[in-house]
């Protein structure tokens, strides 16, 4: 079975930010490069979505995995749909907002 992936506003607003913040610092090419592979990362949802750290205490069913040791992906999984909640940086506190 596939799964529909899809990003909350705030998780949209996230990759928006980080392409920002990594454009100046690395040049626009290793920045897109790096969010085309964060991209790539969140569709393999689709098949595999229940992977990560179960975060019952902060939200039920709150998952939350890694991507190249420098993001954490704060996400659910719903029926058949993932839903990308947050993207943060290392060490960024979580907030979850509801939409």
């Amino acid at each position: 079975m596939k799964y529909t992936v899809r990003l909350s506003v705030a998780a949209q607003h996230d990759v928006e930010a980080l392409l920002d913040y990594l454009v100046p610092v690395a040049g626009e090419a290793v920045a897109q490069g790096y969010v085309d592979r964060l991209r790539s990362f969140l569709e393999g949802f689709q098949s595999f979505p229940k992977r990560g750290t179960v975060r019952d205490e902060i939200r039920a069913g709150l998952r939350i995995v890694g991507f190249e040791r420098s993001l954490s992906i704060a996400f659910t999984v719903e029926a058949e749909t993932v839903y990308i909640l947050r993207i943060m940086s290392g060490g960024q506190e979580l907030k979850l907002y509801e939409e």
